[in-house]
């Protein structure tokens, strides 16, 4: 079952004052069919830089996809299973695909989760604990731990039978 991501978003009133605009549970979810348990919840996307804090559309309620749009950014909360519930079963080219990712993919590997993307990733473990695997390399980072994962091929594993919540915020990159 994926996890609720309680979510506030201010704006501004017609007075031009600050107020809250949404407080609730985050609804731009999707859970992946071919990893069931492995879900994205965007809370906010930004289309540029500098952002646009003017109106009051909520900015996550569009597809769900891996990458940010040119020089934009995308805070989510990631939700990862543990690896016995999906890793020896799972389509991940097929998960890849829906999230418009197929090109991130590493197919020379053997780790079906291998994948670079054109961004910054700013990582913080909210719950959990989960490895981090490079090329070569591999750290477990657990509850409060945090990584700057800057364009590279990487993986992910729950190696515990707990999932583990990872709040990711993607700023566009040029590609290494």
């Amino acid at each position: 079952m994926v996890e609720s991501i309680r979510r506030a978003v201010t704006g501004h009133n017609e007075e031009g004052r600050s107020v809250f605009i949404s407080d609730g549970a985050a609804t731009a979810i999707k859970e992946m069919e071919s990893m069931p348990g492995l879900a994205l919840t965007d809370l906010w996307v930004t289309g540029g830089a500098p952002a646009d804090n003017s109106g009051n559309v909520d900015a996550a309620e569009r597809p769900i996809v891996l990458e940010p749009p040119a020089n934009g950014t995308i805070f989510r909360v990631v939700e990862f299973p543990p690896d016995s519930a999906w890793r020896d079963n799972a389509d991940a080219k097929a998960a890849f695909d829906s999230i418009g990712a197929g090109h991130a993919t590493d197919d020379q590997v053997d780790d079906p989760m291998m994948h670079k993307t054109a961004t910054v990733d700013y990582l913080i473990v909210l719950k959990g604990e989960i490895w981090a695997i490079l090329e070569e390399g591999e750290i477990c980072l657990k509850q409060g731990d945090c990584m700057v994962q800057r364009g590279t091929n990487h993986s992910w594993s729950v190696r515990t039978d707990e999932p583990c919540l990872l709040a990711a915020i993607l700023v566009n990159a040029e590609p290494v």
